[in-house]
């Protein structure tokens, strides 16, 4: 994938997870960083697993979503420690 691909499967994967996880949201820059991340943590994860996805574009944005949602889960529970 190219970068592009990838800041735009960041954002949408990002945005989800916040809106989701229902919280005040934390700004398109950062949106994207969780995306990305998540993308990394839920390809870890489902490797890990043995879950294999081949969506192409829908299934990486499946993943970095999953991945963002428990990114955003840990950070609030690290705030309220």
């Amino acid at each position: 994938m190219g970068i592009i691909t990838w800041l735009i499967v960041g954002l949408i994967a990002g945005w989800g997870a916040g809106k989701v996880m229902k919280g005040g949201g934390y700004g398109i820059v950062v949106d994207i960083i969780l995306g990305i991340l998540g993308g990394l943590l839920g390809g870890w994860l489902f490797g890990l697993l043995g879950i294999w996805h081949s969506g192409g574009l829908i299934g990486s944005i499946i993943v970095a979503f999953i991945g963002a949602v428990i990114l955003v889960w840990i950070t609030r529970l690290l705030k309220k420690a």
